[in-house]
């Protein structure tokens, strides 16, 4: 990974994406003390899957007893 100071990469912004592009990752350093502060690395398409609903369907069973009473406060949290 190579690593930069702010500066240069505001100098060199062109070329920096396209290394990232290539697949390189660039470190950015900031401040005097050149301290690591972020990164850049390639964008990466998420695969978004759809979500199975109700996959315990017929596996879970449950009950309430005659006298059970719960108030929506304390459903949520709230009391």
């Amino acid at each position: 990974m190579k690593t930069m100071a702010v500066g240069e990469l505001k100098t060199h912004f062109s070329e920096v994406l396209e290394a990232v592009k290539q697949g390189g990752r660039i470190g950015i350093l900031y401040g005097r003390a050149k301290k690591p502060a972020a990164m850049i690395v390639p964008y990466v398409e998420e695969k978004i899957t759809e979500r199975k609903i109700g996959f315990l369907d017929g596996k879970v069973k449950i009950e309430f007893m005659d006298d059970f009473e719960m108030t929506t406060e304390e459903l949520l949290g709230i009391q």
